[in-house]
């Protein structure tokens, strides 16, 4: 009997592998919304991105933080070769701060990194989502520029006051709607 119920239940974990969808909580057992691969808590805390001195075949989507430039930007393809289809995320004329953190490790690559929402994946980083129906729900945080008062460059949170993207570079914190 103990046999039949292992085979029954492996059975039913084949047949229904395509209907399954892993999904991510980051400080919570509860997650919210079904159209997302990972979901935050409510904490005041962000996503920090990699603090980079250069981001040589970096694929759409990927956020950094440029040590040499001192900004937070992102790869858009929408930019038609211009600096490189970077968009500066920091909005002001401050140059940022670096931070003092580093990572002891080897960089990761797709190959070592994690991939959320498939097996493989052809871009290069140490976080690859994988969809064409889930997305990333970035941390809600209130005010960040003032519940999030020990950030580091490179933070990004959505501010769920002013309802808008917000980016911390050491120095200042920009806000996009």
């Amino acid at each position: 009997m103990k046999k039949f119920k292992n085979v029954a239940a492996i059975l039913f974990l084949i047949l229904s592998a395509d209907t399954l969808s892993a999904q991510i909580g980051i400080g919570t057992t509860n997650i919210t919304n079904s159209s997302v691969f990972l979901e935050f808590s409510n904490e005041a805390k962000g996503i920090i991105v990699p603090q980079v001195t250069s981001s040589n075949g970096a694929s759409g989507g990927t956020f950094v933080f440029d040590f040499t430039d001192k900004i937070v930007k992102v790869k858009e393809d929408k930019n038609q070769g211009v600096n490189g289809n970077w968009t500066n995320l920091t909005n002001n004329s401050i140059p940022g701060v670096s931070h003092t953190f580093s990572n002891a490790g080897g960089d990761v690559s797709a190959n070592n990194g994690v991939i959320i929402g498939s097996d493989s994946s052809t871009r290069i980083g140490a976080l690859v989502l994988e969809s064409t129906t889930k997305a990333l729900v970035l941390p809600k945080v209130s005010n960040p520029h003032t519940a999030l008062t020990g950030a580091i460059a490179g933070t990004i949170v959505f501010d769920t006051v002013s309802s808008t993207l917000a980016v911390y570079d050491g120095v200042n914190w920009s806000y996009w709607k």
